[in-house]
């Protein structure tokens, strides 16, 4: 979020408490909507924000659906979610969530209210180390000590939370900092200096790419989520027009690329599309954009692609290869990725063609031959209403308004992603 969104409701040299000061850096940061459900440990926050107008308290029934909800409103709105929940047993009802949007790369803030300083490490009253427990899944973890650096954590939080390759942030405030009165410093400076998301755009390197494009007979992109967190699925289209290259997503990227688009190949994987996963296989060239090649895309990853020039692009370094070697690893932004690859092409005077394509023709018939023998198909029983059918009813209702689907991890996921 650039800083002029950001918004003040209380001058910077008043004496507050942690928790006033917590609510105050929320204001700050944008935050219009928090999921709390309330402890005995995060009654000095709750307090607070009934106080504040500016943020709307949403209470769940509990508080692992608090922090999904905060999840989703994050990937919603592009904005970071923020979930609070009490000590103890509140903290780990949460662990489920954060692990969800650390896999899942959803930027969140996770808030848990601690025991006091003094019982920490004491077995406390519902005291437990969420500090520790949630290590592995999140980006950064905080427990907040003094509380006078409350203004520089909540801007860090949010900072790392959000940049780079988004995803969780927790902030495990004990209850004496939540009540410690103080002045706090508002425009204190972040200290972060082992983090840096902003990252050189690797032109040269992107622009190796091109040949490679020019010479591919049976090229395919494969896009993951990570198009849809950078805010990259106009220039994924650019790409893919002024390439004609078909693209297929993975889950996560369902949404990515218009499904209609007649070089949309839908999604691939396990229960993907036959023809996205039989493209896949037998391409020449694929260019993996913002993906991770994971287990449900890739099968036997040492079976995956057996005769592809890989192509990688992704901002974490982490992720490059992890689970699949390639032949070009290129650690970037995918959305500044894309602007050089089509500025790449149009600069040789690739124009952008929504049909008509006239690169790869044969290619493009054995797509469109393994499109027709294998759509996504069901078995309409006499009697019987198919769950497959009840989505498909669902499009043609919804379709032109643009809506939002919300599943849950099941088969009827599986019937949605393909019937959708």
């Amino acid at each position: 979020m650039s800083t002029n969104d950001k918004t003040s409701s209380a001058p910077t040299k008043t004496r507050m408490t942690g928790a006033e000061v917590l609510v105050e850096c929320l204001v700050r940061e944008g935050v219009d909507v928090v999921f709390a459900y309330p402890g005995g440990a995060s009654m000095p926050i709750h307090q607070a924000l009934s106080h504040q107008p500016k943020i709307r308290t949403i209470l769940p029934r509990h508080e692992q659906g608090g922090a999904f909800g905060a999840e989703g409103y994050g990937r919603v709105t592009g904005k970071v979610g923020v979930c609070i929940s009490t000590s103890g047993p509140g903290a780990t009802n949460m662990i489920t969530s954060i692990a969800d949007a650390y896999l899942d790369s959803t930027p969140l803030v996770a808030i848990t209210a601690q025991v006091m300083r003094s019982l920490i490490g004491r077995g406390a009253f519902q005291e437990t180390d969420v500090f520790g427990m949630t290590s592995p899944i999140v980006k950064h973890s905080y427990l907040v000590t003094e509380p006078e650096e409350l203004p520089r954590i909540i801007k860090e939080a949010f900072y790392i939370a959000s940049t780079g390759r988004p995803g969780p942030v927790l902030i495990d405030m004990p209850k004496d900092v939540q009540e410690a009165v103080f002045t706090p410093d508002f425009d204190m400076e972040m200290d972060i200096p082992g983090y840096n998301p902003v990252l050189p755009v690797p032109a040269e390197k992107l622009e190796e790419l091109i040949p490679l494009i020019e010479n591919a007979k049976r090229p395919v992109i494969y896009a993951g989520g990570g198009i849809i967190s950078a805010e990259a699925s106009g220039d994924l289209l650019e790409f893919a027009e002024r390439s004609q290259i078909p693209v297929a997503t993975t889950l996560m990227g369902i949404g990515a690329m218009p499904e209609t688009h007649p070089l949309s190949l839908r999604w691939l994987g396990m229960h993907g599309a036959v023809f996205a996963n039989n493209a896949v296989n037998e391409a020449d060239l694929v260019i993996a954009l913002g993906a991770r090649f994971d287990d449900r895309v890739t099968g036997a990853v040492n079976m995956f692609c057996p005769g592809s020039t890989i192509v990688h692009i992704d901002i974490d370094a982490s992720e490059i290869n992890k689970n699949k070697k390639v032949a070009y690893p290129i650690r970037a932004n995918v959305k500044d990725a894309l602007q050089v690859l089509n500025s790449a092409l149009a600069a040789k005077g690739w124009e952008r063609r929504s049909s008509g394509f006239t690169r790869t023709p044969e290619w493009f018939g054995v797509i469109d031959g393994w499109k027709k023998q294998y759509p996504f198909s069901y078995e309409d029983r006499k009697g019987y209403i198919a769950p497959q059918a009840v989505i498909e009813e669902l499009y043609r209702q919804t379709a032109d308004k643009d809506p939002i689907i919300c599943t849950g991890v099941g088969q009827h996921q599986m019937f949605a992603a393909q019937f959708f």
